[in-house]
Formats: structure tokens, C-alpha cells, sequence
């Protein structure tokens, strides 16, 4: 276990770090994206910090709180967008946790904004979003087709003018995964955000179970601790109560998203010490032992974690292209993806090359 998931454990452990620690710990933390969630955790436990580590991990607060103000900005823009269509703007993940001020947003740093509209009315969103400056970034024909035939969002979209990237989703998982949420379910009990009329998020059952399937579907391996740390904080808010924890039970299981919830607690409570009830630990099989389990551990357990060289060992390069190996047959069905991969392989991705001079063309 490395340093800095040693301190996300158990912060107080902070307090008898050497400064050669301390130096390891900041950059495994950079590593990680955690520079501003580990400095808030360490305030809140009134740990004293060495000047120079501690200017580091205030950079990441700061840095995370400039974003916040950005999104929150943003998220005015894309309400303005969706009403003249009179959708409500549905946050999903990182602006979610920062609009609705949940304790997942403690010093959250995000590259996007995502959120979700009804399928049915995705065409209408995305005209209205273009009209006021965003455009999609898709490269070529092929990537438009790949992603509104078979995936869950629109291709990514950047706004002209603010340069802030947007994902468009019409569900959580790709159509063509072996899981099938409903996303109607979803948007039926999406709560709006005191204090922002017309923006709305997913209730914190859905909120947990879309961290999970996304972290254990689709995530990126140099974000995955800081995924894990959002679902450990995201559970904790369920706090003590049998019921609540029952209810997330019982809706991953009307989602059809059992197993990623019960990875995510087995994970989170081994590795963060998440209070999971240890009931739930055992009727859900998180404490399971078999063959296919100890696979998913030795690689789970060397990629959930930061992906700084000085926490690695020989097989986690191995362990980071068998997970994205899973992540694509978790996605799509054998013929899909052979269809696919042999495409990409066939006609590599060019560059962007539509907001360059001649010269820069001509030398990309």
C-alpha cells in the first residue's frame, strides 16, 4: 500500500511523517489528483504540515476551487441552453458534487462537465447547445457514427468562446455494454439543487451507483484512486442508517448494477476504510474469494491506487492493459468491438488540425 493511500486511510498517520515522507507524499498525491482533497482532509484533522508540503497541497485547493467557480458559472450557461427547450440540466459526477455542494466536491479537480438528457430528446439538446457555442470535437466520420450509434453520450463537445469541454449523456453505460441501466429510472428521481432552480442532480443512491459503474467500467487507470476517494465519500453520506444502505442495495439491483456496487464497497471498505455495514458486506458478496475475484484483485489492487512510479511494481502495466481490455468487452459484444479495433488499428486518429494556420498544417 502506498504512502498516500496509507494517509487517506488514516490521516492522523500524517503526523509522524519525516520530511523525505512528506516530499513522497506530495507527489504521489500530484500523481493522483488529490493535491486539494488530501490538503482539505489534513486541515479538517488539524495536522500540522511542513511550509513547503504544505504550499503544494494548497495549490491543489486553490486550483480546485477556481475550477469550481468556472463550472458553477457554467452551469448557468447550459441551464439558460436547455430551458429554451424546457429541459432541466441534469449534473452528473464531478459538477454534480459542486453545484449540490456534496463533500465528494472537496477539492475535486475535473477536465469536463457532464450531464444527461432524455434520449428522445437528445437531438433538440444538442441543437440548442450549438446555438449558444458549443461544438462537437469528433475528429471524422467514423467517431460521429461510433459514438450516436453505440455509445451512452454524444461525441465531446467544447465551447467556442470558454473553451470548457461538455459530455452529453443519454444514459450512464453504452447501449451495447452487458449491462443495461434505464435511464428514465434515473431521471425520474433526479432531485433539483436547493438555491439553482431548473438544475438538477441524480438522488445519492444513483449518484453512488453511477461512480461505481463509470470507475469499474469505463475509468481512466490515472484517475481511479481519486474516483475510489469520490465513492468513499459519497457513501459515507449514507451514514448509519440499515435502511439506507438497503434502499442503495435495492436499487443497484432495479438498475442492473449489482456488481459494480459490490466492487465499489469491497474496494472502498478495503482500501479506505469506507463504514460499510458489514452485513450488506456479506449478502452483496463482497467478501467473495474465488478464482475470478483474486484475477480482479490482482489487478484492481495495483491500479487502484496512485500510479506514481515510486508505487509501482512489475505487473501494473500489465494490470492497466488487462483492465482496459475489460473495460471494451464490458462495452461491447465480441463482433463490435473486433469491428472496432480493427478500424482504429486500419485508420489511425489525425490530428485536429481545423484551428491551425497553413504553416501548422503543413507541419502537422
Amino acid at each position: 500500500m502506498s504512502l498516500l493511500l496509507r494517509i487517506l486511510r488514516h490521516v492522523d498517520e500524517a503526523r509522524h511523517l519525516s520530511p523525505a515522507d512528506w516530499d513522497l507524499l506530495v507527489r504521489q498525491c500530484r500523481h493522483a489528483n488529490l493535491l486539494g482533497r488530501l490538503h482539505q482532509r489534513l486541515e479538517a484533522a488539524g495536522v500540522a504540515m511542513p511550509e513547503r508540503a504544505r504550499n503544494h497541497l494548497l495549490s491543489g485547493t486553490i486550483m480546485a476551487e477556481q475550477q469550481h467557480h468556472s463550472i458553477l458559472r457554467e452551469v448557468g450557461h447550459l441551464r439558460d441552453a436547455l430551458s429554451d427547450i424546457g429541459l432541466p440540466l441534469i449534473l452528473l459526477k464531478g459538477a454534480a458534487y459542486v453545484a449540490a455542494g456534496l463533500p465528494a466536491a472537496a477539492g475535486r479537480l475535473f477536465a469536463d462537465v457532464d450531464i444527461l438528457v432524455p434520449h428522445a430528446r437528445l437531438g433538440e439538446a444538442e441543437s440548442a447547445l450549438m446555438l449558444t457555442g458549443w461544438q462537437s470535437t469528433a475528429l471524422d466520420d467514423y467517431d460521429q457514427r461510433y459514438y450516436r450509434r453505440w455509445m451512452h453520450e454524444l461525441p465531446a463537445m467544447q465551447h467556442m468562446f470558454r473553451g470548457t469541454a461538455l459530455d452529453v449523456h443519454h444514459t450512464i453505460l453504452p447501449p451495447t455494454s452487458r449491462l443495461k441501466p434505464d435511464a428514465r429510472l434515473l431521471i425520474e428521481a433526479s432531485v433539483e439543487i436547493p438555491g439553482l432552480p431548473g438544475v438538477r442532480t441524480l438522488a445519492l443512491p444513483d449518484l453512488i451507483l453511477h461512480s461505481a459503474s463509470h470507475l469499474f467500467h469505463e475509468g481512466e487507470p490515472d484517475n481511479l484512486l481519486r474516483d475510489l476517494t469520490d465513492l468513499d465519500a459519497l457513501l459515507r453520506q449514507l451514514g448509519e442508517a440499515p435502511a439506507a444502505w438497503d434502499a442503495l442495495a435495492g436499487r443497484a439491483e432495479r438498475l442492473q448494477l449489482s456488481g459494480p456496487l459490490r466492487l465499489a464497497l469491497r474496494y472502498s471498505h478495503r482500501l479506505l476504510d469506507t463504514p460499510v455495514p458489514a452485513r450488506l458486506l456479506s449478502e452483496l458478496g463482497c467478501l467473495a474469494d474465488g478464482p475470478r475475484q483474486r484475477l480482479l484483485d490482482a489487478l484492481y489492487l495495483r491500479v487502484l491506487e496512485t500510479q506514481h512510479p515510486s508505487a509501482a511494481d512489475g505487473l501494473r502495466g500489465a494490470a492497466r492493459k488487462l483492465l482496459y481490455i475489460r473495460a471494451h468487452w464490458l462495452r461491447m459484444p465480441p463482433h463490435l468491438l473486433a469491428y472496432h479495433l480493427a478500424h482504429k488499428a486500419l485508420f489511425p486518429p489525425q490530428a485536429d488540425t481545423r484551428n491551425l494556420t497553413a504553416d501548422e498544417k503543413n507541419a502537422a
